[in-house]
């Protein structure tokens, strides 16, 4: 059963209700990837995922394109790179040093269970991401959803927020998550009708986090969503 607490809401709402006022709102703006993510379907997405943790995505980025001058963007060349001069590649990411362990133990992990990237993305289960170093659930749904392509719904701390600010307070990420996915599977047909085409959920998923984190990105101030601008 989802915990949720009503912070001041009359009336209560559905995540359907929260993506369509996200979309006629003009959510998702950045139409850099199908999928939202810069690179999406690649390992990429992996690096990224560790970089951003406790980071702003445009350090992310200084640090990404430092690794592409040195063809550092594939499974194989990470796991096989010295630990001190990766790090320092990443450095505009902050805590440098320990991302650099997590993604190197994560890739020879990886190399080690599956073999190859594409293996990994056909096989990996989230439980065994979780026991993963540096891989909490966050990162462990947004390596699933953006890079495995799998129906996984990324709850970050924007979405507490959005939420928050809307008069909804869950009791933890499964529940907000719970309560994302089923406003979202009881209104597949709108959803379809909506975007004029059949949606699989992990495009659906992504998009919906996408779009999260750009109204938020807007409207935020500090740690404070303005989440009236949506109208709900």
């Amino acid at each position: 059963m989802i915990k949720m607490r009503f912070l001041y809401k009359k009336h209560s709402m559905n995540s359907f209700d929260l993506w369509f006022a996200l979309k006629q709102n003009g959510y998702l703006k950045e139409l850099r990837d199908p999928l939202w993510w810069p690179r999406s379907r690649s390992f990429e997405v992996i690096v990224g995922t560790i970089l951003t943790q406790q980071s702003k995505w445009e350090k992310v980025e200084l640090s990404l394109e430092l690794l592409r001058t040195k063809g550092l963007t594939t499974l194989d060349k990470i796991a096989n790179f010295e630990l001190e001069p990766l790090s320092l590649l990443i450095k505009p990411s902050g805590f440098y040093n320990t991302k650099a362990i997590y993604l190197q133990k994560l890739s020879l992990a990886i190399l080690k269970e599956f073999g190859d990237f594409e293996t990994f993305c056909l096989e990996v289960e989230r439980d065994w991401l979780l026991l993963q170093k540096g891989i909490g659930q966050e990162s462990a749904d947004s390596i699933l959803c953006y890079a495995c392509e799998k129906e996984a719904m990324v709850v970050d701390a924007y979405t507490a927020r959005l939420l928050e600010s809307l008069g909804y307070r869950f009791d933890s990420y499964g529940d907000i998550q719970e309560w994302l996915v089923e406003g979202i599977s009881h209104n597949r047909k709108k959803i379809d009708s909506e975007y004029g085409k059949a949606m699989c959920l992990n495009e659906i998923y992504a998009r919906f986090h996408g779009k999260i984190v750009e109204f938020c990105k807007e409207n935020s101030s500090g740690k404070r969503v303005n989440g009236e601008k949506l109208g709900l």
